[in-house]
């Protein structure tokens, strides 16, 4: 830990550094390849039936297209983030941003499903962009924008996402699937730019080695996983295949605890996770994983079904899109007030917060969804929710854990995230095809069912806040898991000193 005390006292001045436009370009650098990164994950879900049509893929082919590129982010993101603290933040974020950008232009030019799924794969190395932009934040900015910082970089990605679903159809409509990638392209160069000519690096390092077999037990376990989430519904969920890969992710990761326990040099330490601000903050990036994507696919389904069904809108892809706008600009208001409210109460208050909201916004709709305003309503809630807790996810991270190893830490909190993306597209994909019509629709009931799942889910995001550490407690617990020996800061001091009181 002596190599963590003064490598945290050297980012004094980085810090002193940071202040004004430098540190003005150094957000706006991230948050543009924060975005990017985003956008490309949820772009593509709308245009799925166009890119199989023109490529001509089948459904369960074309489906390919998005699982790529969660296995891809799932993998490289823990690696990268490790590697990032090891080597410097900087300099990875650069190697990754160049290869978000060779994806990119590989999947815009790509000419067949293969060299497209091959481009995703690449640009599924940007999972790294979060933990890397935020150890960047926390090394060089002031203590007191750090909170408020991070919480409106948490919440781009969560922008980005709704972004992508709302843009995805007149991209489509208006140019064709190729503009998916052309256009975030843009936002991808301006970042990489950025980084090469406009941030410095940071002094933060965790000098060391790559845990090479961890990082190969955890890839493995990982790709078996998702694998087996992402497609055990059209396998179908009895099926050897998927009962195998869950095992072996499963076992996998088991293992992988056990290996990180001996090695010397941890990919992830695992003392990290004895921290229950730690653990806790990762079980609230799952379960609201699961309840943004599920968001994502309820709503616009519900909006595109025929107005003859009763309860479908008849609206069109595009038409669908605009209104998750809602969501998208609660994101972005809330990011930054549960960076404020950080500052002044700690991370419970405003995760708590958000993860009430996204019950409420489920409840509403599975009580009734016959009128617009109550989808309207669900969104408004859902964006408010997720933008307050993914900030909060975020400063919690950053308060429980050493600045050197806030990439790593991170990295497990944005896996979290990942899976709990992927279990909750397949959960509620399969509570919407199992209630149809004689035509092969969606019934009523499989919306007010797929509603009613995502209000349960989320109600469990609610106790896992809860079980956040107070103020008081939590550089306590990290001294304890043996991560950290450093006094509080003076924000944390403040925070304490109320919290007493």
């Amino acid at each position: 830990m002596t190599q963590s005390i003064e490598e945290t006292g050297s980012s004094g001045s980085a810090k002193t550094e940071g202040r004004g436009t430098g540190g003005n370009l150094l957000v706006l650098y991230l948050a543009l390849g924060g975005l990017a990164f985003a956008v490309l994950q949820s772009l593509v879900s709308p245009a799925l039936s166009t890119i199989g049509h023109e490529l001509n893929a089948s459904t369960s082919d074309v489906s390919w297209v998005v699982t790529s590129y969660l296995l891809s982010a799932s993998v490289l993101t823990p690696i990268l983030g490790r590697l990032g603290d090891i080597a410097g933040k900087r300099k990875v974020l650069i190697g990754v941003l160049a290869i978000l950008a060779a994806g990119t232009v590989v999947a815009a030019l790509a000419p067949n499903l293969a060299v497209l799924i091959v481009g995703r794969i690449l640009q599924g190395a940007a999972g790294a962009i979060l933990p890397l932009s935020i150890g960047m934040v926390r090394d060089e900015l002031p203590r007191e924008k750090v909170a408020t910082t991070v919480g409106l970089i948490s919440a781009i990605f969560g922008v980005g996402a709704g972004i992508g679903i709302v843009a995805a159809g007149p991209i489509v409509e208006h140019l064709s699937w190729h503009w998916l990638f052309w256009l975030p392209l843009v936002l991808v160069v301006i970042a990489l730019i950025g980084a090469i000519f406009g941030m410095k690096e940071s002094p933060v390092r965790t000098p060391g080695k790559l845990d090479v077999i961890g990082a190969s037990i955890l890839s493995v376990s990982l790709v078996a996983l998702l694998l087996a989430i992402s497609k055990g519904q059209s396998w179908g969920w009895g099926e050897a295949k998927a009962i195998g890969l869950l095992a072996l992710g499963v076992v996998g990761l088991i293992v992988f605890v056990l290996v990180e326990l001996r090695v010397k040099e941890p990919l992830i330490d695992m003392k990290l996770m004895k921290i229950r601000g730690v653990w806790a903050t990762d079980l609230v990036a799952l379960i609201l994983g699961f309840a943004m994507f599920g968001t994502f696919l309820l709503v616009p389904t519900l909006l595109q079904l025929p107005e003859a069904t009763g309860y479908g809108f008849g609206k069109s892809v595009s038409q669908a899109g605009l209104f998750l706008l809602p969501t998208v600009v609660m994101m972005v208001i809330f990011g930054p007030i549960a960076g404020i409210l950080t500052r002044k109460y700690g991370p419970k208050l405003p995760m708590f917060l958000g993860a009430v909201f996204v019950v409420a916004a489920f409840t509403l709709p599975a009580l009734g969804h016959g009128a617009i305003w109550q989808v309207l309503g669900s969104g408004v809630l859902t964006g408010a929710g997720i933008g307050f807790a993914f900030a909060a996810m975020s400063n919690a991270i950053i308060e429980a854990v050493p600045a050197a190893q806030t990439g790593e830490a991170t990295s497990v909190n944005t896996i979290a995230r990942t899976i709990g993306s992927s279990i909750g597209t397949a959960v509620v994909a399969a509570v919407i095809t199992s209630n149809t019509t004689p035509q092969g629709l969606p019934t009523d009931a499989a919306f007010t069912n797929g509603f009613w799942v995502c209000a349960g889910v989320a109600v469990l995001a609610v106790v896992a806040a809860l079980l956040l550490p107070a103020a008081h407690k939590r550089h306590e617990e990290a001294v304890e898991a043996g991560v950290s020996d450093l006094p509080p800061e003076p924000d944390e001091i403040h925070v304490l000193h109320r919290t007493n009181a």
